[in-house]
Formats: C-alpha cells, structure tokens, sequence
C-alpha cells in the first residue's frame, strides 16, 4: 500500500490544479446569477469554500511530490506539453482572489496578489522554455498553450478593484497579443495536422476562455460594454456553438483528468453571457445564460462523479505512456 501511495504522489501530475478553476469559476457563475436573478448567496459562498479547500488539499499534494519527487517536478515542468498546465496553480489564486472580491476583500486582495505575480512568474517561465526548447514539433501545438494567456487576461476582472489601472492594462495586453499569436498556430495546427492525441482533445474548449475571458476583463477595465468587448464576447459565443457542434466527438472519448478542460471555459462563457445580458437586456442572452448555467452545473457534477470513480478504480495519477 506505502508503495502505491508512493507511486500516486510520484505521478501526481499539476493538472489538477485545472479543478480548482472549474469549480472556482462555477462560483463565480452563480455569483454573477444571484445579482441578475436573485439566486441563493449561500450557493456561490459555498462554492468559493469549496474550491479553496480543494486547492489547499491540491497544494498541499503537490508540495509533498516536490519534497519526495523533485525529479519528476523537474521533469512535468520541461514537458513539452505539461509545462504548460503549470500555470493552472496561479489560475487557481487568482480565481479565488476574483471569487472572494464582493465577500471577503482583503482576502481577495492577497490571494489576487500573489495569484498575478505568480502567473506572470510562470508566463515569463513558460514563454522561455517556448523560445529556448529546440525540440518543439507542430504536434506539440495544442489549446493548452492557451492557459498562461489566460491567466494574464483574467487578472484585470479583480485588479480594477486592487491595483492601479496601469497593472489591469499590463496584463491584458500580454494575454490578448499572446492569445491571436497562439490561436493563428493552433487553428494551423488542428486544420493542415494529424488530429490531437484523445487526451488532448477536450482542450479544444480552451479555445473559448481567452476572448470570454477577455470580454470579462475589457468590461472591468471599460466599465461598459463597447463595440470591441462584443468582438470578444460574439467570438467566444461564435466558437462555443462550434464546439457544441463537435459533442458526439466529445462524448465518445476515454475520460481522463483532462476533461476538465471543459469546466473553465464553459463557466467562463457563462459568466460573460451573464454580463452580456446584464448590459443589453436581450431576451436571447437570457435565454442562453440560462441554459449555459444549467449545463455548467450539470458539466461539473459530471466531472465530479467521473473523477472520483477514476480516482477509485487507480486511473488517475499513474505513469503516462
């Protein structure tokens, strides 16, 4: 039993940490639904409690595999593909730093703090090994490089309220330059390339966080919805109906923890139609704010069960081949 405790630890990978954004941004969604259509405040201050105990059990995991297993901490961040998942730890702050903003300030203020100076560690980081790895092949283009960008993008949403406007505008401009550079690639990638291994393909939700991110962001740092911040939002809802088109692909794949790449995109395209609607009023929006909201919900719950049944059967946590 010590030894298969010891080899989970060992192969304890920092995807997990993509949990702790799921659930985060499921709190925020019902946070943002309480505003708009009086739900419960209990359900989001619920949620927001339980993705910061996720994410301490989570970091307390991952520390103890980087004091018994460094070597394979080493070797997770110089992956050509996992490297890029090690900004999920970040994320995770800097989404309970935006969960807490309305709740618990000062707690939001130091969870976003150390959440943006950390991700923008991690960017400089992750964007170095991009540049300097000489062994990066087309096939190691996938949606996930898209997750240091939007933890950059994500940091005004909460920054407006903690920082000088100069900061919110440092970090948007690094997401939003870095998401059309690595878009452009990626739709090159997944149109003239051999198809994305099956445990990559729920990444392709990635695709919708940045410009539903993005709009999230430019409404925070604007304080109005213009005519740019309908260019992102029109364009997440645009690749999210694609997405949709693509769910019988979806649903015939093998779980792995990577599906959890669905639960942040779609609790962010959540929240901005939430917003969207918020700023327009159309009777679409509201709608489809209402059906984004219960598909999240049921997403997460899904993911969940799915997870805790893997975790059960040894599927997780084991030796990539």
């Amino acid at each position: 039993m010590e030894q298969t405790t010891a080899n989970k630890l060992r192969h304890f990978p920092v995807s997990w940490f993509a949990t702790v954004m799921g659930l985060a941004g499921l709190a925020m969604a019902w946070h943002n639904t309480r505003a708009l259509f009086k739900a419960p405040a209990f359900i989001s201050a619920t949620l927001t409690v339980f993705a910061s105990a996720v994410f301490v059990l989570l970091a307390a995991f991952y520390a103890a595999k980087f004091v018994k297993h460094r070597d394979e901490v080493v070797k997770e961040w110089r992956h050509p593909v996992r490297v890029n998942f090690v900004p999920t730890l970040s994320i995770g702050l800097v989404l309970l730093g935006t969960a807490y903003a309305s709740v618990l300030p000062d707690l939001s203020f130091w969870l976003w703090a150390i959440g943006s100076g950390l991700n923008l560690v991690l960017t400089l980081y992750v964007i170095s090994f991009w540049l300097n790895h000489t062994g990066f092949q087309i096939q190691h283009m996938n949606p996930a490089w898209f997750i240091p960008v939007v933890g950059n993008i994500l940091v005004p949403v909460a920054g407006v309220y903690h920082a000088s406007a100069e900061i919110s505008w440092f970090f948007f401009s690094i997401g939003l330059v870095f998401w059309l550079v690595l878009f452009t690639i990626v739709i090159y990638r997944v149109i003239f390339h051999d198809p994305l291994p099956e445990r990559l393909v729920p990444t392709l939700f990635i695709l919708i966080a940045p410009p539903a991110v993005g709009f999230l962001a430019w409404v925070s740092i604007m304080g109005t919805v213009d005519n740019f911040g309908r260019i992102l939002y029109y364009i997440a809802f645009f690749l999210t109906l694609l997405l949709l088109t693509q769910v019988r692909r979806f649903a015939r794949l093998q779980f792995f923890l990577s599906w959890w790449a669905y639960s942040f995109p779609a609790a962010a395209i959540t929240i901005a139609t939430l917003r969207m609607y918020n700023h327009t009023g159309h009777p679409v929006l509201h709608a489809a704010a209402w059906l984004f909201l219960v598909a999240l919900n049921v997403l997460i719950v899904m993911l969940l069960v799915r997870t805790l049944r893997a975790a059960q059967r040894g599927e997780i946590c084991v030796e990539e081949k």
